[in-house]
């Protein structure tokens, strides 16, 4: 897990190295100061030598700079190498979610992800920060320290051997207790944000309901249960301050005491016993740090896992080591094809599909709710992979594609439209980033969004709020039609994307269509038959299976559902 982690320091991992070398002689500076202190004390302030004054404390203001400046320095490449990492990982795990195809994204919530590049990311980077400095400085730091105590006394360094056990034994005890918490707390931080996000996504509905003190308090729920957890944590580690003073002061005194003795018994002198006094409190100190790092350590565990998670998740759909990059037209054939979202559904969302559809055709998909209409279109640009069978574009198994080639040229307009923040312009060229403004203008018109668009005082410049908030559900629907026309595919999908413009609107894109790009394979979902009935084929789902095919008048003979839809839309006119 570390080692996929670490991968993101990348272009930092000098500048990460560059701070434990620079810690190293910050510590080297700090052993010295003891001895310098000490050779300052016995040969120039207790003989009153002045040359030895001047010359020890001379070396002493030195080594007091020195260390300060390789501090300084370690502060500063830590900085720069776990923004540096922050960013990188971040970046990484951005560009593998766009990796992902719909059944990744199905695993992990929005709110999840979201959590995962910020609040997981911000907590890894001063973890980061911390364990370059820290990991390194205190290892060091014990190590001399020790030396130095035990060529000083051997026998007063022996409490060393005593407290260091305990003290260990104390943290795993604390670490152990407060790990859980901390998993359950980042799991919290999700459902917080999609709380927020809901809410902030709703908030018309939420107003239209009067629902704003129960969404406060919601809120207020959940973010009460993370304070909770998090008081409960805090006082769990708040014993790791007293246990570290207790530490410190035991040692101290048990020092003082045998080391009195000792230089009345003349085995050392003062000056060594004040040099020892001085290790000891830089042992105890790098004990302290280092139960900061495992604390950090410890808050950082849930979101190491979480973050490797995301980077390590294999996407289901891979294109093949040979890809067909050309689409040769746009006929499509569903070849005994089965699919179900998950191993342990209970039944497939589609049922042995058997179908064939020349290029160019218009084919129009009627259905119920839960027909898994939706479900039949997202298999034709791969947006899922079949369960059973094979679904072909131009003659290929779309499995044989490459998956970015085989997109390129089946456009779709999903049920859900999305515009993101920009300007129409910018919207438009999602379809062709290199798409002129004639031929953004030629796609408005079919689509019929070029009127409304020039309606606006700024016309294609005219800037969309994210969401598309700023727009009609009608005039959304007409720009992403727009859009995916722009990408001119071989097969166009518009699944439900007229929903929301009326019968007349309705009827001027179906015959744009027909006139304009008559060798486009056309799939339309709809609801009303008055969008479909014109089509070569019109299909009509059930459970998952085809019901019934044929044209208008054929399904009107021969399907009871058809004709069912259809007389109570045309009565349902009339009255």
């Amino acid at each position: 897990m570390i080692k996929t982690l670490a991968r993101s320091i990348r272009e930092y991992k000098w500048t990460a190295l560059g701070s434990p070398i620079c810690m190293v002689g910050e510590v080297t500076m700090e052993i010295f100061i003891p001895l310098v202190l000490a050779e300052l004390l016995r040969q120039g302030i207790e003989p009153g030598y002045m040359p030895a004054v001047w010359k020890y404390g001379g070396l002493l203001a030195l080594c007091a700079l020195c260390s300060l400046a390789f501090g300084v320095a370690s502060a500063f490449f830590a900085a720069h190498a776990s923004t540096g990492f922050a960013r990188n990982l971040r970046h990484d795990m951005f560009a593998k979610v766009q990796t992902y195809d719909f059944s990744n994204i199905d695993k992990f919530s929005t709110s999840s992800i979201v959590t995962r590049l910020t609040s997981d990311v911000a907590n890894l980077q001063m973890t980061f920060q911390m364990s370059i400095r820290m990991i390194f400085r205190t290892p060091v730091m014990l190590v001399m320290a020790l030396v130095m105590a035990f060529r000083i006394s051997p026998r007063l360094s022996v409490i060393y051997c005593v407290m260091l056990p305990l003290l260990a034994l104390g943290l795993m005890l604390l670490i152990k207790l407060v790990h859980p918490i901390f998993e359950r707390v980042f799991k919290i931080y999700d459902r917080l944000n999609n709380v927020v996000q809901e809410n902030v996504r709703g908030i018309r509905v939420v107003k239209s309901f009067v629902r704003e003190a129960a969404e406060t308090e919601k809120f207020t729920e959940t973010s009460d249960t993370i304070y909770k957890d998090f008081v409960k944590a805090e006082r769990i580690m708040a014993f790791n301050n007293p246990l570290m003073q207790f530490a410190v002061y035991a040692c101290i005194i048990v020092i003082s005491y045998l080391g009195a003795k000792q230089v009345v018994g003349g085995e050392i002198d003062t000056p060594a016993l004040t040099a020892m006094f001085t290790y000891t409190s830089q042992i105890l100190m790098g004990l302290m740090m280092m139960s900061m790092v495992f604390v950090m350590f410890t808050m950082s565990r849930a979101p190491m896992r979480r973050a490797y998670e995301l980077l390590t998740e294999t996407p289901a759909l891979k294109t093949p080591e040979n890809p067909v990059t050309d689409v040769k037209d746009g006929s499509i054939d569903f070849e005994n094809v089965s699919f179900r979202y998950a191993k342990t559904a209970g039944r497939n969302a589609l049922d042995h599909i058997n179908l064939h559809i020349d290029a160019g055709m218009t084919v129009g998909i009627l259905g119920g709710t839960g027909a898994s209409k939706s479900t039949f279109v997202q298999l034709i640009p791969r947006l899922y992979d079949t369960t059973e069978g094979t679904v072909k574009v131009g003659g290929t198994d779309v499995k044989d594609y490459d998956i970015h080639a085989l997109r390129e040229q089946v456009s779709v307009v999903l049920q859900k439209n999305v515009l993101f923040s920009g300007s129409i312009k910018d919207n438009l060229r999602w379809g062709n980033p290199d798409a002129t403004d004639e031929e953004m203008e030629h796609a408005c018109r079919l689509a019929c969004a070029h009127d409304f668009i020039m309606s606006f005082p700024e016309g294609y410049d005219t800037h969309i709020e994210q969401g598309g908030t700023n727009v009609s559900g009608g005039q959304k629907q007409r720009l992403c039609i727009a859009r995916a026309l722009l990408k001119k595919p071989k097969i166009l999908i518009l699944d439900d994307s007229t929903s929301a413009v009326d019968t007349r609107t309705d009827a001027l894109i179906r015959k744009a269509f027909k006139e304009e790009i008559p060798n486009t394979t056309k799939l339309i979902i709809a609801q009303r038959v008055a969008s479909v009935q014109d089509a070569d084929l019109i299909l009509v789902l059930d459970g998952g299976k085809i019901a019934a095919m044929g044209n208008h008048e054929d399904l009107l003979r021969s399907s009871d559902i058809y004709r069912e839809v259809y007389e109570s839309q045309v009565k349902g006119g009339e009255e």
